[in-house]
């Protein structure tokens, strides 16, 4: 029997229904916050009223270089963006959207690649934790660009440093996503390292907008991967389609798409979002 609870006057209203869900792979959102808001993903929804998009990436945060060690850095929107969690964030996670913020090289020499004792990569994972905590965030994606190794004297990538950093990140947030874009000089260190190092990480996906490539990440089973890579602004619709329908066919997980503009392109979604759940997207 339902409970129901009471209301003025003596009306009762029944027990709110369940959350609408649907079934397929994880479908993940980047989002250029220098240019748009965040919170639009959680505009996107199924015909049946289930979220379009599972996961939204903050792009993006930096991995600095102070001149001794590297430092969590956010540039005025992405700081705006964590500042108005309670408009940008909480409104996304209360829809069940989990929320990530990318971190991203910024050409000052620092990256994920480039720890040289694990004791600098647990320093900037304590950083990252403490960022993700303040900000009520889910978790954190990694992307190995723009870093410019060896610039500002600092060192050469060396194979372990990712392993390093995962490892510090899920010792500090144990119950946080960690994703991978499968790209950069840590890209190939993870591709020969320890299952047990890519069994710590929850998503990886190809980097490569408009293509089809699964990342070979030892630990990492076909359920947490996206071999297809989409810009919403720049792969053509046909071509989104063709990626969904390849990603359920061959058993994949998830769906990468980056770049969700400010504005209504739920026609688009749409190219993707029947392929993968048998449903067109709307816009509310």
């Amino acid at each position: 029997m339902c409970a129901v609870l009471a209301v003025p006057g003596g009306a009762h209203a029944a027990a709110a229904k369940p959350a609408a869900t649907k079934s397929g792979p994880t479908s993940i959102a980047y989002v250029e916050v220098n240019n748009y808001d965040l919170s639009n993903v959680g505009r996107y929804r199924l015909a049946n009223g289930a979220n379009a998009f599972d996961v939204a990436i903050i792009f993006a945060a930096n991995i600095n270089y102070d001149g001794t060690k590297a430092q969590l850095y956010f540039n005025d929107r992405v700081r705006a963006t964590l500042a108005n969690a309670a408009t940008q964030i909480a409104p996304l996670q209360a829809k069940g959207i989990k929320v990530e913020l990318s971190l991203l090289g910024n050409h000052q020499g620092a990256g994920f690649a480039n720890f040289t004792t694990q004791a600098a990569a647990a320093d900037f994972a304590a950083q990252v934790a403490a960022a993700v905590s303040k900000y009520g965030l889910d978790g954190v994606d990694l992307d190995d660009e723009y870093a410019d190794y060896g610039t500002n004297g600092t060192p050469q990538p060396n194979s372990q440093s990712i392993g390093w950093l995962i490892t510090a990140l899920r010792t500090a947030m144990p119950g946080k996503l960690l994703s991978f874009y499968n790209i950069g000089p840590s890209a190939s260190s993870l591709a020969s390292s320890s299952a047990t190092i890519g069994a710590k990480l929850n998503y990886a996906w190809n980097p490569y907008y408009g293509s089809y490539s699964v990342p070979r990440i030892p630990g990492l089973t076909a359920s947490h991967l996206s071999p297809a890579a989409v810009d919403i602004q720049g792969t053509s619709s046909s071509t989104a389609a063709s990626l969904a329908r390849r990603t359920v066919s061959d058993g994949y997980g998830v769906f990468m798409t980056y770049n969700l503009p400010g504005n209504d392109v739920h026609s688009y979604v749409s190219s993707f979002t029947v392929p993968l759940y048998g449903q067109a997207a709307v816009y509310q």
